[in-house]
């Protein structure tokens, strides 16, 4: 069975949560990257966020609309997990 996480990235822990995303997971990260002919290096947080496949283009769209950065990271990959939880990711997402 199967269902989505979406990688976004975050200038500091900011709420992502919304009725589309069964869970979020915040991660604190170091980024190193190319901006205005330098490297430029940050900390950062991670949100690893869940939800079902076909929940794809609200969220994108959702945090393409509200994310503070001009070029959010918005990362899809398509997993798959135990019959449970994917289940549970279904049922508590709309």
């Amino acid at each position: 069975m199967k269902f989505i996480t979406i990688y976004v990235t975050h200038k500091n822990k900011n709420e992502a949560e919304n009725k589309f995303i069964a869970c979020v997971n915040y991660f604190p990260i170091k980024v190193s990257y190319h901006w205005r002919w330098k490297i430029a290096n940050e900390n950062e947080v991670v949100s690893l966020l869940k939800t079902r496949i076909e929940n794809w283009e609200k969220v994108r769209q959702y945090i393409e609309k509200n994310h503070p950065y001009k070029t959010p990271c918005i990362m899809k990959n398509e997993v798959e997990a135990n019959e449970d939880y994917v289940e549970w990711v279904n049922e508590v997402t709309e």
